[in-house]
């Protein structure tokens, strides 16, 4: 994420895009942090679901059981007159999910069980090599994201890369419509709707799944007493953990739609090398240039 001012070329605004300016984008650090959170994230969530299909049902409140009425989410199955049915229900609103959620498996095997096992990690029912798992890669991603952050406080990459400034939030408006067009402008910068998105990531989405899990914990309990009443209970932690998952999982589909859209070859040498294809001077920014 950090710009470095190192370039290969420079040309006309109207020359092929192998002519155009190669910058020194992403350094070692950022494009090993990304790849380490990528990595992270793909095992916990695999692994994640694993562990909810112990109890594939939410709650708001610290209680849960049949003797209380706060389930807002449920994977389930039920015997119906046409056999073994699996369905999904969210705040009381029920959807027939037969062969994804609640019921699924091969042809003639299938088993009640909440996510599939093409989903999960192991594939098979396994709690405790998936709690295992699960842990591993919390602890490495908690560990890198705060080193990161030291290292992003100190070098100043926060406040120069992902800080949205007055002129960015005044961009917003049209950033917004030119994302809609899927239109993309290739600069050293990152535009407002990307610093936005990173930052809510990096300082909202990952910081709250990591404190949701430490509240989930038993054993922290002793550690972090205040977690559970500041979060409303254990099974409102659980929830919000939940909420933050599918959160970070559409923040990825979106991630990689605008990759493809925005030129992946560019955006995946980028985070593999360091290097990015950059825009040439546009006619106004050259105009603006020769005025200074």
């Amino acid at each position: 994420m950090e710009s470095v001012a190192r370039s290969q070329s420079a040309t006309g605004p109207d020359a092929p895009a192998s002519e155009r300016t190669l910058i020194y984008r992403q350094s070692r650090w950022t494009r090993l942090t990304h790849w380490l959170w990528a990595i992270s994230l793909f095992f916990m969530l695999l692994s994640g679901l694993q562990i909810f299909n112990a109890r594939p049902q939410l709650y708001i409140g610290k209680q849960s059981g049949f003797g209380y009425n706060n389930t807002i989410f449920e994977i389930g199955a039920e015997n119906t007159n046409a056999g073994p049915r699996g369905y999904t229900e969210i705040f009381g609103h029920r959807f027939d999910t037969t062969g994804v959620l609640g019921w699924s498996g091969p042809a003639g095997n299938e088993t009640a069980r909440g996510f599939p096992s093409w989903a999960t990690i192991p594939s098979y029912y396994d709690l405790g090599t998936a709690r295992v798992i699960h842990f591993f890669f919390a602890w490495i991603l908690t560990t890198t994201l705060l080193v990161w952050l030291v290292a992003s406080l100190i070098n100043g990459h926060i406040r120069r890369d992902l800080a949205p400034r007055l002129d960015d939030l005044k961009r917003l408006p049209r950033d917004i419509v030119d994302h809609a067009k899927l239109k993309f402008h290739h600069t050293r910068e990152y535009n407002t709707l990307q610093k936005m998105a990173y930052g809510g990531v990096l300082f909202v989405l990952l910081p709250l799944m990591i404190i949701t899990g430490l509240a989930m914990s038993p054993s922290m309990d002793s550690v972090l007493p205040f977690l559970n009443e500041l979060l409303g209970g254990r099974q409102t932690a659980r929830t919000i953990h939940f909420t933050v998952m599918v959160l970070l999982v559409a923040f990825f589909v979106i991630h990689i739609l605008m990759i493809l859209a925005a030129g992946p070859i560019n955006e995946l040498r980028s985070i593999i090398t360091g290097w990015y294809r950059i825009d040439p001077p546009s006619h106004d920014d050259k105009a603006a240039e020769r005025s200074a």
